[in-house]
């Protein structure tokens, strides 16, 4: 298997948890406060956008050439860092 396919599966398995942890998050709004509960899905809301972002990301490297493949990866690195320290935060915050 290339560095590439590691690289991409290791990628997504990280999305994968991100939309466990943003279950997570979606069951504990059901039992909230009305206020916490909206705040709650506008946060799911942007998670899922950020994760859809990610995946899209990751159909890019996937569909990339080779010499184009190490550019994009930068790209990649930036969205999840973005995606990881949004998620870190919203499960922070909300946390029982």
């Amino acid at each position: 298997m290339s560095d590439r396919e590691l690289y991409r599966q290791k990628r997504q398995a990280q999305l994968d948890e991100w939309r466990a942890e943003v279950a997570k998050l979606r069951a504990r709004a059901s039992g909230a406060s009305a206020g916490t509960q909206l705040e709650m899905r506008k946060k799911i809301k942007e998670l899922e956008s950020k994760i859809d972002e990610g995946k899209a990301k990751l159909s890019q490297l996937a569909e990339a050439s080779d010499d184009a493949w190490e550019s994009l990866k930068d790209g990649v690195e930036s969205a999840w860092d973005t995606l990881k320290s949004a998620v870190g935060d919203a499960a922070g915050k909300f946390k029982k």
